[in-house]
Order: structure tokens, then C-alpha cells, then sequence
């Protein structure tokens, strides 16, 4: 079973019906024991990084989520999930979670696309990748797939843990981590065949990784 991380700042519900769609068992949780006994856990999140970790830490649920990763437990990070991994965010100058090396920095204002036109703030809609390095995250996802970004702030992890990056007025991280602990930019749960995809991988290295609490 996968844990659903409930911390009032997500689209977990979406989530939900995304993983039930492909058979995968699954529940939302805010409970630190049920985390802790799921196969994997996700980390969506819509909203502000700072809101996002007050919640975080007054739930307790910060600690839970460290300690998971620190234990060998797989974890996915989605959207605001992805950037509050970090260590800090320029969204409201938060200290994050601190998980993995790196910052979420603003984008910069008046960018442009590549065809001269202005790149809007939030970078909004449908975008693909760029596979920097191979990862079983990715694995059966075509090369021309897109996927679904709502999101005014972009992620600056250890360059060694870039898995794809991708173009918006200027070439971002859009994907990054290690076997066992992934984070995607955009939202997967929006991005249809291919987000699917992305959330299989996940639930099949799950199964195989076989955490035991």
C-alpha cells in the first residue's frame, strides 16, 4: 500500500483516484504509524512553502517524513512536494525540510520563449522533458511525452541528482533524486498516460524494495 501524505496543503484526493485508476492500493493519511508500515509514501502539495512547513511542523509530520527517508523508505515528491525536499525555498525565505541539497528559487521576471514571445509567470500548462541521466522512474515513458506544470517557482537541487530538466524562458530541473527517493515538478496525477506511468514506476519499485516498518 502506498501512504498519501494529508497535511492540508495538497491535491491528495487527486492523487488518490489517479493510483486507484491503475488497480494500486493506496490511502491518505496524516497518521505518522500508517506512513511509517506503507511501501512508499507521496508527497503532493499545492500552495506556499511557507504555509506548506508551518503545517509540516506542527502536525509533526516534518519528522515523520525525515525519519522515512533516513530509514530506506521510497518517497515521491510531487509539485510544492518536490520543492519543500530542499533546503530552503525563495518562496517566503523558508527553510524546508532539508532532505536533499538544494534551494527552490523564484523565476526570474521577464523571461521570454524560445520563440521571443514573454514566458507568463506562473509557468503554466503542457511541457516536456529533457532525460539528463537514465532513472527507473521514467522507465516506458516516451520521448515526446508532456506533462502538466502549475508552478511560479522552479527547483535547484546537487546537480548529481538532475534527472531531466526542462525549457520555460530558461532550462530548469524538472525531475531529480536516487533510486528510493524521486521528485517530480509537475503534477503527475494531472498529466495523464504518462503521469500514470510515472506513478507505476513508483508503486513497482515499491513492491520490489519491499520496506518493512
Amino acid at each position: 500500500m502506498l501512504a498519501i501524505l494529508d497535511y492540508k496543503a495538497g491535491n491528495q484526493t487527486s492523487v488518490r483516484r489517479a493510483l486507484e485508476h491503475m488497480g494500486v492500493p493506496c490511502t491518505i493519511t496524516d497518521d505518522a504509524a500508517v506512513l511509517e508500515s506503507a511501501q512508499g509514501i507521496i508527497f503532493p502539495g499545492v500552495g506556499a512553502a511557507g504555509q506548506a512547513m508551518r503545517l509540516l511542523e506542527s502536525s509533526g509530520l516534518d519528522g515523520a517524513l525525515r525519519r522515512a527517508v533516513a530509514q530506506g523508505q521510497p518517497l515521491l515528491g510531487i509539485c510544492l512536494g518536490c520543492q519543500i525536499l530542499l533546503e530552503r525555498s525563495e518562496e517566503n525565505d523558508t527553510s524546508a525540510l532539508g532532505i536533499v541539497p538544494g534551494v527552490c528559487r523564484r523565476f526570474p521576471a521577464n523571461m521570454t520563449q524560445e520563440d521571443g514571445s514573454p514566458a507568463a509567470i506562473p509557468h503554466m500548462g503542457w511541457n516536456a522533458l529533457h532525460v539528463r541521466r537514465p532513472s527507473r522512474l521514467l522507465k516506458d515513458v516516451p520521448e515526446q511525452a508532456e506533462f502538466y506544470f502549475v508552478h511560479g517557482y522552479y527547483v535547484e537541487p546537487a546537480p548529481e541528482l538532475v534527472i531531466a530538466t526542462t525549457y520555460y524562458g530558461m532550462e530548469f530541473c524538472s525531475v531529480y533524486g536516487r533510486d528510493g527517493l524521486w521528485a517530480t515538478q509537475f503534477h503527475l496525477e494531472k498529466s495523464g498516460r504518462a503521469g500514470l506511468t510515472v506513478l507505476k514506476n513508483f508503486y513497482d519499485y515499491c513492491q520490489e524494495a519491499g520496506h518493512v516498518a
